[in-house]
């Protein structure tokens, strides 16, 4: 009996060429659907106004010929944007995708490992995203395997869409705030979790969310919009969402006065 050979590392590095671009798109269209995919034309602006495209290459895998036949094949992606907000520059990473046979190796922190050392080489110390409050997974992923905190919640960010990845409901949206070097986020890489305050709230979903919007779109609504109440008035309150768990039947976001938050300092004003 032979033994199974492990698989390859997944392989990071930047995207330049409008084949490249044109093979995130085709990403894009895999994991988002045609409906709400951004050109490649965007992928072009970035790259020239300051963004940031970044690949995650299988060289296990062999690209198609359009995207550089022989070569390794690309799996995932990151496309961030310039940004700027009182008179410091930071990075807005406005898509992640990863293709469905390559997730749970590691890819997505692959590509945000990688984002955070570039940001860091030109000088910026903060990364943004938006997520779903009902993605467990990305919220955990963000929340506790990166570090990021939230301090501001956009209700139906990008509107209703066709997407099938939105399931036909607002899409409202959490802003993820990744300070690269703060001691937040560095105990979170190294595996440390910080300690919370000791005035904590809690804002709980069910665990099968998943299954739930899969199944009773109108259930997954009552659930959203509860959510929606708890969040804009505890971040209109100051607090930040610091711990994501899931327990049993149950996942909660962990939210404290974000003044108190162990290890990181905020420079700039979540209003401006």
């Amino acid at each position: 009996m032979t033994e199974a050979r492990a698989k390859p590392e997944i392989d990071v590095r930047y995207c330049s060429t409008l084949a490249e671009y044109e093979e995130c798109v085709r990403i894009e269209h895999l994991v988002w659907g045609e409906e709400i995919s951004v050109p490649s034309g965007l992928f072009v602006v970035a790259h020239h106004t300051g963004g940031q495209t970044l690949g995650a290459f299988d060289p296990a895998a062999t690209a198609t010929a359009g995207a550089g036949g022989g070569r390794a094949r690309m799996v995932g992606f990151t496309l961030a944007l310039a940004a700027h907000r009182a008179g410091k520059p930071f990075l807005h990473s406005h898509l992640t995708g990863v293709l469905p046979e390559a997730r749970d190796r590691g890819v997505g922190r692959r590509l945000k490992l990688f984002q955070r050392e570039d940001a860091l080489k030109r000088g910026m110390d903060l990364v943004e995203w938006t997520f779903d409050p009902l993605n467990l997974k990305n919220a955990h992923f963000n929340i506790m395997r990166l570090g990021a905190v939230v301090r501001r919640f956009i209700p139906n960010c990008y509107g209703i869409t066709e997407s099938p990845l939105h399931g036909g409901i607002p899409t409202d949206r959490l802003v993820a705030e990744w300070w690269l070097t703060s001691e937040r986020v560095k105990s979170i890489l190294a595996g440390r979790i910080p300690a919370m305050s000791a005035s904590v709230e809690r804002i709980s979903l069910p665990a099968n969310l998943a299954e739930i919007q899969a199944k009773d779109r109108e259930a997954a609504i009552r659930i959203q919009a509860d959510a929606r109440e708890k969040f804009e008035r505890w971040l209109a309150k100051g607090y930040a969402v610091t711990r994501f768990e899931t327990r049993d039947a149950e996942a909660s976001y962990f939210l404290e006065p974000a003044k108190s938050v162990a290890g990181l300092t905020f420079h700039d004003s979540a209003e401006d």
